[in-house]
């Protein structure tokens, strides 16, 4: 390594230091001013490397003239690396850039923002924030993004939660970028969970006739306590989401350790699909199941109102299975494989695992759902993405879903994006399961979060950034009084400090910013760089759809915000309408990145 490399590898670690965050188009545009000036004068083509200065020497650095001297050199010709910096900095400081330039050590280029530049930066975003910051990436394309997923007859849990607002933030980041956004929600209305629900609420309730969810029509039960299909439960009882979600953990437990009883599910679980399938009415177990279905939905629908999530289209496994079933079946033979009864895809030949689509039953699988599901969607709205949101515990079995798919519909599959995330567990707590009913209830987390703040508000503020500042795909631990901390890195300490600015301006008399003569300060100039990068998160955010960075962005402006605030004084001051117009600037950042997360900021705090 020669001693030019040497250099170029010193400046490349300074580089990593803290300084102002340059943004991509302060990075290009600087890039393509030395590339040209630099082949003007010295007929050498490269493309700089520029990024954030070290530590009080600018704004900006690069390392343009060591690598000129090292081409040069190759052809023979000798050049200082600082001769060729100070001529570098004289030619770009008599550019429109903005910039002054200084020549640093052997010839590192130092790029100072002047004041006019920090100005141009805040009065683009003052003019037209919309416009600013504006991304047309979907625009005319419509993306239906599925999430939340769960099933009638089971319970909410904290895993809902979070995916609910996961799959939210994503929907609002595709709408930002002018997509139209139908979210849609797809569960199990049908299967063994159903049966073992509904088999465990008549074999538990029928042994008591005082009990008014349940009445015992017959005497007579199965060797293994099971109610007769006689037993049933009045359509007009008082069943609670609660006995449902008893119901499936005792319904389960004896599908596992009775065969007696496993037997009667599987019976009960063919008659359930026939009443979906045929939307029968005239018989008592099918008042059982469309009761059961029906406080199921008005469970979910209370509580996405509660979390602020609208969903446009709710997708029963029902209304989509005999889709599946026919086109798996239209494909036996050529996509799938008959085995031992049942209809199988051979995942073994692409490097995957071999999965049941239509058991032997005849009954389609959750994979021919899946299958019945995508085709459903296709026929409703001809989407140009499908985003679908689920837990990392199904990623191998979407790749054999989707791979079958892709043999006789691609293009159903290269429009789809299956996104995965980790578990919620609260500290302490082992993995949740709503099969062995040690799982935290969705609204047990909402009502713990509100009991310590008062205010629903901030709760769900507190809740859903805990939950999106952190990357999609890993386990997180959801601590309550963490997420409600004034000082951290909280969803509170975002709203209070978004209710600061907002009082602040409103103590400021109307004025017109006259930005000719500000001389800016350092926390200014700080505070309006951290702004200036707002609409490149956002498009990062969105690519690749990670609501994590918008988080993150929010924390840091906040603190440089609070900075700010602490050692500029804005109400009263000299510059009183340009300060006020860089709280306004940052008000409306934290408004938009705020409702991008689905959080609402208060009046008061």
């Amino acid at each position: 390594m020669n001693d030019i490399e040497k250099i170029i590898k010193i400046v490349e670690s300074l580089m990593l230091m803290e300084g102002l965050m340059i943004t991509k188009k302060d990075k290009e545009n600087i890039r393509e001013c030395l590339k040209t000036e630099i082949a003007k004068l010295f007929d050498v083509e490269i493309l700089p490397e520029v990024t954030v200065a070290p530590e009080g020497q600018g704004d900006y650095a690069c390392n343009a003239a060591m690598r000129v001297a090292g081409r040069l050199k190759a052809k023979g010709e000798t050049r200082a690396p600082r001769e060729i910096a100070e001529l570098l900095a004289k030619e770009i400081e008599a550019s429109d850039l903005g910039f002054s330039v200084e020549v640093a050590g052997p010839g590192f280029l130092n790029f100072i923002a002047r004041d006019e530049y920090w100005k141009t930066k805040l009065a683009e975003m003052e003019a037209d924030f919309e416009k600013n910051i504006s991304c047309d990436e979907y625009s005319g394309k419509t993306v239906i993004c599925e999430f939340s997923d769960p099933n009638p007859f089971k319970v909410l849990h904290v895993g809902h939660l979070y995916t609910s607002i996961v799959g939210d933030a994503i929907s609002r980041l595709v709408e930002f970028a002018g997509g139209k956004v139908i979210r849609a929600n797809f569960g199990g209305d049908v299967g063994l969970h159903v049966a073992k629900t509904i088999y465990a609420l008549t074999a538990e309730r029928s042994a008591s006739s005082e009990d008014a969810l349940l009445t015992q029509r017959t005497n007579s039960t199965s060797r293994s306590g099971a109610p007769s299909s006689s037993h049933s439960i009045s359509a007009e009882s008082a069943l609670t989401i609660e006995d449902i979600a008893k119901a499936y953990v005792k319904g389960t437990q004896l599908y596992e350790d009775d065969e007696a009883a496993k037997a009667e599910i599987v019976k009960l679980n063919k008659k359930i699909y026939e009443i979906a399938e045929k939307n029968l009415h005239d018989s008592e177990l099918a008042e059982i199941y469309w009761k059961g279905r029906e406080i199921s939905y008005q469970y979910f629908e209370d509580f996405y109102k509660r979390v602020g999530v609208k969903f446009d289209k709710y997708y029963p496994e029902s209304t989509v299975a005999l889709r599946g079933l026919s086109e798996v079946k239209a494909q036996a033979g050529n996509v799938y494989e008959e085995s031992n009864g049942a209809v199988v895809f051979p995942g073994e030949k692409y490097g995957l695992h071999t999965r049941v689509f239509v058991n032997a039953e005849g009954l389609p699988t959750y994979e021919a759902k899946d299958v019945g599901l995508l085709f459903t969607k296709w026929d409703d709205y001809h989407f140009d993405k499908s985003i679908v949101i689920t837990g990392n515990d199904i990623i191998d079995y979407m790749k054999v879903v989707l791979k079958s798919v892709s043999l006789y519909a691609p293009e159903l599959v290269e429009r789809t994006k299956h996104i995965t995330h980790g578990n919620v567990r609260l500290p302490g707590n082992e993995k949740m399961s709503s099969r062995k009913g040690n799982f935290i209830k969705a609204v047990e987390v909402l009502d713990d979060v509100e009991a310590l703040v008062g205010r629903s508000i901030i709760a769900m503020g507190a809740i859903k950034y805990a939950f999106l500042k952190y990357k999609i795909g890993g386990n997180i631990e959801f601590d309550a009084r963490e997420s409600v901390s004034t000082t951290g890195n909280s969803g509170v300490y975002l709203q209070y400090s978004a209710v600061r600015a907002k009082k602040i301006l409103a103590g400021i008399k109307a004025g017109e910013a006259d930005f000719s003569e500000w001389e800016l300060d350092e926390n200014e100039k700080k505070l309006i760089a951290k702004l200036a990068q707002y609409g490149q998160i956002l498009k990062d955010a969105l690519i690749d759809f990670a609501p994590h960075k918008i988080a993150n962005y929010l924390y840091e402006t906040a603190q440089e915000f609070s900075r700010f605030y602490e050692n500029v004084k804005v109400a009263g001051s000299e510059y009183e309408s340009e300060r006020a117009a860089l709280v306004d600037a940052y008000y409306k950042t934290m408004e938009h990145g705020l409702g991008i997360l689905g959080i609402e900021i208060p009046e008061e705090m």
